[in-house]
């Protein structure tokens, strides 16, 4: 797609983050399962649940727009995800490993909140109202997604486990 105006780049990102959610779909469930801590279980498993509904909320966006929900390969999300599963295999202590796939779900939900926050922007300068609506309603979850690892990491005690680990 030759991208000649606002509209399709924001097309173009929609397709970006609808193949990215897909991916962390796949991703969640691994990452619950190498994990002890109940919390980070909790909070992959939640947000397994969370993505699915964000998904939903973007063939939404197509579907106002006008457009079939098609993926657009997110590299980014692929090389952050790739990252996690070369720590896995590197088979860390688990205080370790914990801490690490903490750092890198932030990561993902970092870029991820960057590309709402321009796709949502965009929406509102093309006066996509409702489109705007549902990426800002996303871009709320990753953000409270993001508190709640750090809060995890931080006052789950997981980071203090990682740093006495041997």
């Amino acid at each position: 797609m030759e991208l000649t105006s606002l509209n399709e780049l924001l097309i173009h990102e929609l397709q970006d983050l609808y193949d990215a959610e897909h991916q962390i779909t796949q991703a969640l469930p691994k990452l619950a399962q190498k994990v002890e801590d109940t919390k980070l279980k909790s909070a992959f498993e939640q947000h397994l649940r969370q993505t699915e509904g964000q998904i939903r909320r973007l063939e939404k966006c197509f579907e106002l727009m006008g457009e079939a929900p098609e993926r657009k390969h997110c590299k980014g999300v692929e090389g952050l995800l790739k990252e996690g599963d070369e720590l896995i295999e590197e088979r860390p202590p688990m205080d370790v490993l914990e801490a690490g796939l903490i750092a890198g779900a932030q990561k993902v939900e970092h870029y991820e909140m960057a590309s709402y926050g321009c796709a949502r922007t965009w929406a509102r300068n093309l006066r996509l109202t409702e489109v705007a609506d549902l990426l800002q309603t996303t871009l709320d979850e990753e953000g409270d997604t993001d508190k709640k690892l750090t809060e995890i990491a931080t006052k789950g005690g997981v980071n203090r486990e990682a740093a006495q680990a041997a």
